[in-house]
């Protein structure tokens, strides 16, 4: 199965468990390279799992997988490696080494890429400081170039970890969740920076949000996740209030009736 050259990721009946835990569900998706698309759903369903399985942390347990028309898990492992230098991914909680400095943190961005001798000495004298500055003003944390990572707050620390994929420069950027941790002003200018960037580099951008009206603002198409499944694929201007109702709707918080079946969820489709 190949998808066409156009398509930045292709899943087909993607599952995945983790022991007898079902985290997604035969997914099936198509993202176009320069689409930006948005990720929703509640807590549990699947959001963090099927960004993961896109950036190739994790194998499915079934289905297909094809990246930057890649079918990665049958590539040796270094040619896998390299396309994982063509994906970013921007985690939630950044995992930054208290130690290190914000300035290293971000030039670590372009590792990938740079052979090991180039890498091991930007450990020691970062080569573009130039570089990490500018992506740095761009998040409002020029000042903090040369901090250690362990003095920045939370949501420091993930602009911190926007700054270093937006250094890196990928074809696919994936973020988790990159704007949990901070106030709302922040956290508007750092998604329209990543979707302005994305836009003038032909970047394909996948951000699951838990903030609804985030994704809806920024966001042309909407993706809703539940228990591992998508059960819409929509335009954001097509998205309504009883999808978004039915896709939040907690079974565990409904009272449930003392007879009869058990309750379950219906969401209207786009």
């Amino acid at each position: 199965m190949t998808a066409s050259n156009n398509v930045a990721i292709h899943l087909h009946g993607a599952s995945l468990r983790h022991g007898p835990v079902r985290a997604l569900d035969a997914v099936s998706l198509r993202i176009e390279q320069g689409e930006r698309v948005a990720i929703i759903g509640p807590s549990g369903a699947g959001k963090s799992s099927l960004l993961h399985l896109m950036a190739t942390a994790i194998q499915p347990s079934s289905g297909y997988l094809e990246l930057l028309g890649e079918q990665p898990w049958a590539l040796p492992a270094g040619a896998r490696q390299r396309l994982r230098a063509r994906v970013g991914l921007v985690h939630q909680a950044p995992p930054l080494p208290p130690r290190q400095r914000v300035v290293t943190a971000v030039l670590a961005g372009r590792l990938g890429q740079w052979g090991v001798l180039r890498g091991l000495l930007n450990l020691l004298y970062p080569g573009d400081v130039p570089g990490a500055r500018q992506v740095l003003a761009e998040l409002g944390l020029a000042d903090k170039l040369f901090v250690q990572c362990g003095q920045l707050s939370g949501g420091q620390l993930q602009r911190v970890g926007i700054a270093r994929a937006l250094y890196q420069r990928p074809q696919v950027l994936l973020t988790d969740e990159p704007v949990s941790a901070m106030d709302p002003v922040l956290a508007d200018h750092s998604l329209a920076l990543l979707n302005r960037h994305a836009q003038a580099n032909g970047v394909t951008l996948v951000a699951s949000l838990h903030a609804v009206e985030l994704a809806l603002a920024h966001f042309p198409r909407v993706i809703g996740i539940r228990e591992g499944q998508v059960v819409f694929d929509c335009p954001a201007d097509a998205v309504t209030e009883p999808m978004l109702d039915a896709l939040y709707a907690n079974e565990q918080l409904a009272s449930p009736p003392t007879q009869g079946p058990t309750l379950t969820v219906q969401i209207p489709r786009c």
